[in-house]
């Protein structure tokens, strides 16, 4: 067989007559007639001349009345370009698929054609391809036997690429050039159904006057934002009872992007699994229901990793570095209990960085629990509608909201605004500044889909909601440093627990036999308890932390109560004790801990 002629017949519905330059490939997606009057069905073919009169005329240098032969392959499939993945440089080739389905494209790695391709056709059955059984090999040769001119970018995480240009599963804004790449197994997490402006009036109408609604559908579009402006990735964790209406929050902040029932994820996986279902949400929003389905033991460290947007890294079988997954956006956790809360189950200490990257908002001792308006009905109608409509209606604002970001194309008009919108929300730390950056970026992409027409409240609301929420937790933790707080906070609540069992009065007359383990003493000073803490117990009480820093926090917050002046005392005061004998000890007023905030 002579070597055969790359080059593809693409035919046109009029084009009903071929006249192929045999040998060669040629793709059809609508029935043709052959230079012989023969209908063709569509599909891809190898046309050719029989084997004998070939190699007959071959010999001759004659192709004039040769018997001819046309090989139905497939289904129409088209190499339509070369493919090259910006995230690990692999090479892979632009398919375009005419089914029974409709048209559809898919992208096929370079790399099954080292082997036997088996998975690979396995897929493209999946999506409606019908391929001869015969010519399964002969396939696989037309696919590699295509070159086409075209060279498209491809990446497997959605979200922004360096071309400039989003990618989503199926769709690609700003870009016509840059596609993403997906195993064929991947579930569908982005989807559309329904319609934007019934979604606008059956759902977004109705989270007005409802700040844990309206944060939850901002959460969904800052996504995109936070590259842009330069804001870390974290989240926020609606705390409250059950069935108080926390994951209706989470249905329609799912809703911005895809179907509910499929966009929103669990805390009940492994640290690996999070990795791969925030990477596969890179630039949108996070939904994990309740909290008490994450591990205790590691639901801190998760939280952690989850606003870093770095994953563990891993080495092959061959001991190769598999490559890192990586991630941008905000999380919409829920739970009965904080993150602390959770955290304390297993014995662990309470991290106030991971609290930090986890906000807690208050959506379940609202007006109505996690409402503040139901519209003139009863709430479980309220939550029954909106649950009924975010299914109906689904995966319209948030490619719609990019698309007008990218029309936009205005980076420095959007940092301005944003900055105009952060200065409105005021902190006295830098912790306290970070989770601002949130609430304020939330804020930000609330009040552009207001602009843009995507959202039907009036201007202003978004702003106002997330500054009501921030207020709330900036009222609950206090001022300061959060870890100065988580220590203050350990301190007094060792007091609450071992106050009456662990220390005694200093000034009694003989040792307290009752006291075991003993944490130091406690002496009346102005009709107050001032308690005297050994070293070894004021560690124990701040668990996790040095006692440099322990000291640090209780001299920021005012609870040393008592110094001696020489160099040595190290914010002690040296005390004779019952048993004889002075010692060094830490005197702290728990009253002035409660004043700073520290039992929050």
């Amino acid at each position: 067989m002579s070597k055969p002629d790359t080059n593809v017949i693409n035919l046109r519905p009029d084009a009903a007559i071929i006249a192929p330059d045999r040998p060669c490939w040629a793709v059809y997606e609508h029935w043709v007639i052959n230079e012989k009057g023969r209908k063709l069905r569509p599909g891809v073919y190898w046309h050719s001349f029989k084997r004998a009169a070939a190699d007959q005329d071959d010999a001759e240098g004659d192709t004039g009345d040769r018997p001819i032969t046309d090989e139905w392959i497939s289904s129409p499939v088209t190499v339509v370009a070369r493919t090259t993945n910006s995230d690990d440089g692999s090479e892979g080739r632009l398919l375009r698929l005419v089914t029974e389905g409709g048209i559809k494209e898919w992208i096929i790695a370079m790399e099954v054609f080292g082997g036997s391709g088996e998975d690979a056709r396995r897929a493209l059955f999946g999506m409606g391809v019908i391929i001869a059984l015969k010519k399964r090999g002969t396939f696989m040769e037309y696919l590699l036997d295509q070159h086409p001119a075209e060279v498209f970018a491809t990446t497997s995480r959605p979200g922004w690429h360096e071309s400039g240009a989003f990618v989503l599963p199926g769709r690609t804004i700003g870009s016509a050039n840059v596609r993403y790449q997906a195993s064929n197994k991947a579930q569908v997490l982005f989807s559309r159904r329904g319609e934007l402006t019934l979604w606008q009036s059956e759902v977004a109408a109705k989270c007005a006057g409802n700040p844990v609604l309206t944060l939850a559908i901002g959460c969904s579009l800052a996504g995109p934002l936070l590259s842009l402006v330069g804001v870390l990735g974290g989240g926020v964790h609606l705390v409250g009872d059950s069935s108080s209406g926390k994951s209706l929050a989470q249905l329609i902040g799912s809703s911005v992007w895809g179907d509910p029932g499929v966009f929103a994820a669990s805390w009940d996986m492994t640290k690996g699994g999070l990795e791969i279902e925030a990477s596969s949400r890179n630039d949108t929003i996070l939904p994990l229901d309740e909290i008490k389905r994450a591990d205790p033991k590691r639901v801190q460290e998760m939280a952690y990793s989850l606003a870093n947007g770095q994953g563990k890294g891993t080495m092959t079988r061959e001991r190769e570095g598999r490559a890192k997954l990586s991630w941008r956006l905000l999380t919409l956790s829920s739970g009965e209990r904080s993150l602390s809360e959770h955290a304390a189950i297993s014995g662990n200490a309470a991290h106030a960085g991971a609290e930090l990257r986890m906000v807690d908002v208050n959506a379940g001792t609202r007006t109505h629990r996690a409402f503040d308006e139901l519209h003139g009905l009863e709430g479980a109608d309220f939550h029954r509608q909106l649950t009924v409509a975010v299914g109906a209606h689904h995966g319209h604002l948030g490619p719609a909201f990019v698309e007008r970001l990218v029309a936009a194309d205005d980076k420095p008009g959007l940092l301005s605004d944003f900055d105009g919108i952060r200065a409105q929300f005021v902190e006295d730390n830098a912790q306290a500044g970070r989770v601002a950056d949130r609430f304020a970026v939330i804020a930000l992409a609330g009040e552009m889909a207001i602009a843009y027409g995507l959202l039907p409240w009036e201007p202003g609301t978004a702003l106002s909601d997330c500054r009501l929420l921030y207020g709330e937790w900036l009222s609950r933790v206090g001022g300061g440093n959060a870890e100065d707080r988580q220590i203050l906070a350990g301190i007094i609540d060792f007091i609450d627990k071992h106050g009456s069992s662990r220390f005694s009065d200093v000034d009694a007359a003989e040792v307290d036999a009752k006291v075991f383990n003993r944490a130091g003493y406690w002496e009346l000073v102005a009709g107050k308890r001032l308690y005297l803490f050994n070293k070894s117990a004021l560690i124990e009480a701040a668990h996790g932390f040095g006692l440099t820093r322990v000291v640090k926090a209780l001299e920021v917050g005012g609870a040393l109560a008592k110094r001696d002046t020489d160099r040595d005392s190290r914010k002690t005061k040296k005390y004779r004790i019952p048993a004889g004998g002075s010692a060094r000890l830490y005197v702290i007023d728990p009253e002035a801990m409660d004043s700073e905030g520290g039992g929050a």
